[in-house]
């Protein structure tokens, strides 16, 4: 079967037209119904938001069994009488998403680099956080520098978001491409996203998580205290298993050097026992800080994919 690109995509450079493409796919990922968070990207997943924000609606006389510390004292003091403040629920929530556009991302063994994909993923949570009324914001990180998006509701959100994604993503490329040493880590990312989110938020982490460390790993059981996490990993079918076509010499290129490698069955079974044994940790590192996981893969179109888990 001949793989087909996303529309205005060429798989290795990102543009505008293919982000703004998933402007009618919002109804994908459904973020509404009592803040739980219904998605059919590669399965079912329903998870409820903690720690949501509360915002002051008024001030109404004090009632038995109202909490004392919720007494309005400045009222109390100009009218003489106790009133208690009265919250109510925010209204629209901050979604976030980290974007892990390190260098181990610009790779793609088929259609499309796990990087550009994991922008097609932020792209679709954008837009459906739009759609649900939600606020979007952004930390978006190469290996080089991060850029923080505050989060903003309607289309001003998203479409910094978009405008960003290119910007980074291609950057970062060049980058790659220069050869220029790497300086930003994924703990890094972690940490700054830990100091920006807001208490309520739901957060969507887009990675390979091939960099996810210790510190990374405390770094978000903090974030997880008052905010629901969701990772987004993009694998690329080569980060585990090598192909049952590829025995024998090739050659390696990155358009520039070439190399010439020689696979046996020995170097095969060491490569998929590594790659395995590799995303068993990752996800049982997930699992224990209570990250639930939706898994994309660089090899297929994220449409294809959400098509297939539904069907």
């Amino acid at each position: 079967m001949q793989l087909q690109l996303p529309p205005f995509a060429n798989g290795v450079t990102l543009c505008h037209k293919e982000l703004l493409e998933y402007r009618g796919r919002s109804a994908l990922i459904d973020l509404s119904s009592n803040s739980q968070i219904k998605s059919h990207m590669a399965g079912t997943l329903i998870a409820k938001t903690k720690g949501r924000g509360m915002e002051f609606d008024e001030a109404r006389h004090y009632q038995i069994g109202d909490d004392i510390r919720a007494i309005d004292w400045r009222v109390t003091a100009r009218t003489g009488t106790v009133h208690t403040k009265i919250y109510r629920e925010e209204r629209e929530r901050p979604v976030y998403v980290l974007v892990d556009l390190n260098h181990q991302l610009y790779f793609g063994s088929q259609l499309l680099l796990k990087s550009v994909q994991a922008c097609h993923v932020a792209a679709l949570i954008g837009w459906s956080a739009i759609a649900n009324g939600d606020r979007i914001g952004a930390l978006l990180a190469n290996s080089f520098e991060h850029r923080e998006l505050k989060p903003r509701n309607r289309h001003h959100g998203v479409l910094a978001l978009i405008d960003y994604l290119v910007k980074i993503h291609n950057q970062g490329l060049e980058h790659f491409k220069n050869n220029q040493p790497v300086t930003n880590t994924f703990e890094q990312s972690c940490s700054r996203l830990r100091r920006v989110v807001k208490p309520g938020s739901l957060v969507f982490l887009i990675s390979d998580f091939n960099d996810i460390s210790d510190k990374a790993a405390k770094q978000l059981q903090r974030l997880g205290r008052h905010n629901e996490i969701i990772a987004c990993q993009i694998n690329d079918p080569l980060d585990q298993q090598l192909p049952s076509q590829l025995s024998g010499s090739f050659a390696v290129t990155d358009g520039v050097s070439r190399r010439q490698f020689v696979v046996n069955s020995s170097q095969r079974s060491r490569y998929e026992h590594a790659g395995v044994t590799h995303q068993q940790h990752k996800m049982a590192l997930l699992k224990k800080l209570k990250i639930s996981t939706l898994h994309f893969s660089s090899h297929l179109t994220l449409l294809d994919q959400i098509k297939g888990s539904q069907s």
